[in-house]
């Protein structure tokens, strides 16, 4: 496979997104769209080909046929042949559930198997004022939090976090989490969707339902003293591409460019990338990927050029020594600087 995959879209519409999607370049249907679905491989949606020999195929198939050429030979030993990561847009048009996420031990005990969830949020868009819940404040205990649960003053124990665009949060299992309205957010995460709803606001939906809260299995999962929150990230400039790595663990890394001619990428044959384009357009091999879009580049296109003027969100799974650790080495970056990006 030697050419950039593009994906049909796939929207979800939960309760709390609106139309700002539009801005990044998407063509959306009628209606509330929350997020879409750049780049999935999951039960609950799974991105179909647009364009090339394997037009009409699900990712899913692909991978069936295709497995190793897609994902690359140490991505595809790794991951059993799954898919690993799940690429996202959306649009907080009001407040996220305060929530979540278990690690790869609790989800596949608990969830019949599924991946834990470790995620990461750029700010692409933000309204003056826009927050986030990132963590609980210091010195919240269990017992704290399950009592504030209890009689609706969960609110007064969480970290809030102002946001501008540009910002990066990291977001690991365990990490008590809400986006806040007014936010674009391009999320980088494990192929999960699993996630534990410890607040909702009293929200009903069209029915007058409100959506179920999942206090037990939060508590079992939820780290009073997780050390994620706001990344600073570090910097590689180049005359026609400004690097910026934001987040690496075993996960996955992401890295925003800034792209001003033309920059030479490599997959080695090893690992994928993921290339979702915030804003302006790129060209890779005759292949066009414009404004809020995304493309896969299998593994088995090794070298590759990307041209264009764009602001990227490059996304995989990392080779921590050789992808992260040595590049920024040579860039003149200490080792403390460096743990800051791969924790």
């Amino acid at each position: 496979m030697d050419y950039p995959i593009l994906f049909e879209p796939l929207y979800k519409d939960y309760i709390w997104g609106g139309r700002k999607l539009e801005q990044l370049g998407k063509r959306l249907p009628d209606g509330i769209v929350a997020e879409s679905w750049e780049i999935a491989c999951h039960p609950s949606g799974t991105g179909i080909i647009a364009n090339g020999r394997y037009s009409g195929m699900g990712l899913d198939r692909l991978l069936e046929v295709k497995g190793p050429e897609v994902l690359g030979t140490v991505v595809y030993a790794l991951s059993h042949g799954r898919f690993p990561l799940l690429i996202k847009l959306i649009d907080a048009n009001g407040d996220l559930s305060v929530q979540v996420h278990p690690d790869d031990d609790y989800a596949r005990a608990h969830e019949n198997g599924e991946l834990g969830k470790s995620e990461m949020w750029y700010i692409v868009q933000s309204e003056p004022g826009s927050r986030l819940v990132s963590g609980v404040k210091p010195g919240v205990t269990r017992e704290m939090f399950q009592k504030a649960a209890a009689d609706g003053t969960i609110s007064s124990y969480l970290g809030y976090v102002d946001v501008r665009p540009g910002d990066c949060f990291d977001i690991p299992a365990g990490h008590v989490h809400a986006i806040g309205r007014g936010s674009i957010i391009c999320e980088v995460q494990q192929n999960s969707n699993t996630t534990y709803r410890v607040f909702d606001y009293d929200r009903t939906d069209q029915n007058g339902n409100k959506r179920p809260l999942h206090m037990e299995k939060a508590l079992d999962v939820i780290d009073f003293n997780s050390r994620g929150g706001k990344c600073k990230g570090l910097e590689i400039s180049t005359k026609a591409c400004n690097r910026t790595y934001l987040k690496a663990n075993k996960y996955f890394a992401a890295e925003h460019i800034e792209l001003n001619g033309s920059m030479a990428e490599d997959t080695r044959g090893e690992r994928f990338h993921c290339l979702t384009v915030l804003s302006g357009s790129i060209e890779i091999n005759g292949t066009e990927v414009p404004g809020g879009h995304s493309c896969l580049i299998p593994a088995s296109a090794g070298s590759y050029e990307v041209r264009g003027i764009a602001r990227i969100i490059k996304s995989y799974v990392p080779d921590i020594e050789k992808d992260i650790i040595k590049p920024l080495s040579e860039a003149g970056y200490g080792i403390h600087e460096i743990a800051a990006v791969t924790g």
